[in-house]
């Protein structure tokens, strides 16, 4: 029976969300356990970053632990990102790392080491979904590692791996780790144009756009185009890859809205 602990390593979170989603996760058959400060608050944070550092490098470092699920995404990684302890064990026997959005840096992190990570909806969504939602179903699929997808794929927040270049976490070092050009997957939520645009413009000018072989656009949530920008956001994204010939997939349904597809990030997966 695998272990999942479920910690908020972001923004704060109702914990009814996560009392709910530990429920239904046991009645999956789960061995669910929560982090200490998992419910705790500070300002708009789970926890001072001492707290919510000490709740991830505890559940990395725990063998017994199978399943990292981070109850929600908001804001907070890029504070501790860089000390972060891994598990000094096998990568083999890493846990495997859930969620998305400002969880984006966690895989960011999986990914440099070439450990798999799960892009997926957290514990609202796991606590609130129906039996018989669609997302809910791929998530129960998702989490016992069925995946019909072998493609090698990174990314996921548009902002954070924004945020996360000239680190030593950033795309262009994750694809010196791997020994073929992944795909890169982006969505991103309250964005303007203008701010996408130059986003975009970053991995073109970094190299990241020509060192990739697709590109994956998932919900780009309540992203309203800027006429003053004369095009589409589809077009501002389609125009920073307009020099490379590989597939483009717009409108994929992985992101801040629903249906949220898990898609396995990191490497390729069985």
């Amino acid at each position: 029976m695998k272990h999942i602990r479920i910690i908020s390593p972001s923004g704060v979170i109702a914990p009814e969300y996560i009392t709910r989603a530990k429920e239904r996760l046991e009645s999956w058959g789960y061995i669910v356990s929560i982090g200490k400060h998992a419910m705790q608050q500070y300002g708009r944070f789970a926890g001072t970053a001492e707290q919510r550092l000490s709740d991830i490098n505890e559940a990395l470092a725990d063998a017994s632990i199978d399943i990292i699920l981070c109850s929600r995404g908001g804001y907070g990684l890029q504070q501790i990102l860089d000390r972060i302890q891994l598990p000094t064990r096998p990568k083999t026997e890493w846990p495997l790392i859930v969620g998305y959005s400002d969880i984006t840096e966690l895989h960011s992190l999986m990914a440099l080491h070439g450990v798999p990570s799960l892009h997926m909806s957290m514990c609202k969504d796991i606590s609130e979904l129906a039996d018989n939602d669609p997302t809910l179903l791929a998530m129960k699929a998702a989490l016992e590692g069925k995946s019909e997808d072998n493609r090698l794929i990174i990314g996921g927040n548009l902002s954070v791996l924004y945020g996360l270049q000239g680190t030593p976490w950033d795309l262009n070092h994750i694809i010196d780790q791997m020994d073929s050009a992944p795909i890169l997957l982006i969505e991103d939520i309250d964005e303007t144009h203008y701010h996408i645009d130059r986003m975009m413009n970053n991995l073109r000018m970094s190299g990241v756009l020509g060192r990739i072989s697709g590109l994956i656009v998932g919900h780009f949530t309540d992203c309203e185009t800027d006429e003053r920008m004369v095009c589409s956001i589809e077009d501002t994204i389609l125009q920073a890859v307009s020099e490379y010939d590989y597939p483009v997939q717009l409108h994929a349904t992985i992101g801040h809205e629903m249906p949220n597809t898990p898609i396995y990030l990191g490497k390729k997966t069985n």
